[in-house]
C-alpha cells in the first residue's frame, strides 16, 4: 500500500536550480484545481531555509497573489534580505509562468534563553475514539455526487480528528470557537525545519472555516467563493509533527467579504507550539463580479 505521507516528503525535495533558486513541484493531494495554499507556505519555508544555518524561524509573514496551477511547477527565489548576530531575516517569491503567485518573509532567531510563559491548553477530549479524517470524508463521499467523490477519496497524509460535529455539506450556524487534533498520518525523521514545513503545511486546514462557522457556511455549500489571502506563523519551540497536536481555532471577526482567522497549536503535553493567523476571502456567489 502506498504511504500517503510520502508525496508530501517529496513536496519539501525542492531542486536547486541556481544560487537561491529552487524548484519544487506543483501538484499535491489536497486540491485539484490550484495548488493548497499550506503547500506553497510549507515549500516557501523549506526554501528559505535552504538558505539558513544553525538558527529556528520564529515566524513568517505571507501573502497568496494569484491561484498556483498544480499542472507546472513552482519556481522559488529567495532573497537574502538579512544575516545578523542573532536574526536572519529571508524573503521568498514564488513564480509561475513569470508572475508571482505567493511571497513570504520570514525570520529566523538562534537559541537563546528568556522568560518563558503562555496560556494553558483547553481540557478538551482526546484524539482517541474521534473519527478521523478518512471516516469524516468516506462518510461525505457517500453523500455527494459520483463526480465530486474524487475530491473525497484522495489519501491524506494528515489525520485530522475534529471536536464536535459540524455538517460541512449541509451546515447550521455554530460558533466560531472549534477545534481539532491533528499530524500526519505516521511518525517522521527529520530535523526539526522538516517538522515546522509540516506543521506550516497542515496550518492552512481548517483555519479559514472558523470565520464561516457562525454563518452557516462551509467550502462545499457553493453559496460562498473562498480563497485565503494571507497567512501568518509563529513558532513559539520544538515540533514533531508525527505526534498529535491540538488546533484550537477561532474568528473574532468578519466582514467586508473577508473572514479574520487565529489559531493556537498545543503539543499533546500541553505546550503552545505555534500560533497562526490569517485572514481568507468569503465572497457571496452572487456578488462575486
Amino acid at each position: 500500500m502506498t504511504d500517503p505521507l510520502t508525496p508530501l516528503l517529496d513536496l519539501l525535495e525542492l531542486e536547486k536550480l541556481e544560487v537561491n533558486l529552487y524548484r519544487g513541484i506543483g501538484h499535491g493531494g489536497e486540491t485539484s484545481k490550484r495548488i493548497f495554499g499550506g503547500q506553497v507556505v510549507a515549500q516557501a519555508l523549506a526554501a528559505a531555509y535552504r538558505t539558513v544555518e544553525d538558527r529556528a524561524c520564529h515566524s513568517l509573514h505571507s501573502f497568496f497573489l494569484r491561484p498556483g496551477d498544480p499542472s507546472m511547477p513552482v519556481i522559488y527565489e529567495v532573497d537574502r534580505a538579512r544575516d545578523g548576530g542573532s536574526f536572519t531575516t529571508r524573503r521568498v517569491t514564488a513564480i509561475q509562468k513569470g508572475r508571482q503567485i505567493f511571497n513570504l518573509a520570514a525570520s529566523f532567531h538562534v537559541s537563546e534563553p528568556g522568560p518563558t510563559h503562555q496560556h494553558g491548553m483547553p481540557d478538551v477530549p482526546g484524539p482517541e475514539g474521534l473519527k478521523s479524517r478518512e471516516e469524516m470524508r468516506a462518510e461525505m463521499a457517500a453523500r455527494v455526487v459520483p463526480e465530486r467523490r474524487a475530491d473525497f477519496d484522495r489519501p491524506s497524509p494528515l489525520d485530522i480528528r475534529e471536536i464536535g460535529d459540524y455538517d460541512y455539506l449541509d451546515p447550521s450556524p455554530a460558533p466560531d470557537i472549534n477545534a481539532a487534533w491533528f499530524r500526519v498520518v505516521r511518525p517522521v525523521e527529520g530535523p526539526d525545519m522538516l517538522h515546522q514545513c509540516l506543521l506550516a503545511y497542515a496550518s492552512d486546514m481548517y483555519l479559514m472555516g472558523a470565520s464561516m462557522r457562525p454563518h452557516g457556511q462551509s467550502w462545499f455549500t457553493g453559496q460562498v467563493m473562498t480563497a485565503s489571502l494571507d497567512h501568518a506563523i509563529w513558532f513559539h519551540g520544538p515540533v514533531d509533527f508525527g505526534q498529535w497536536h491540538l488546533y484550537v481555532m477561532d474568528s473574532p471577526w468578519s466582514g467586508g467579504a473577508r473572514g479574520f482567522n487565529r489559531g493556537l497549536v498545543y503539543a499533546r503535553d500541553g505546550r503552545l507550539v505555534a500560533s497562526v493567523a490569517q485572514e481568507g476571502l468569503i465572497r457571496p456567489v452572487a456578488d462575486r463580479s
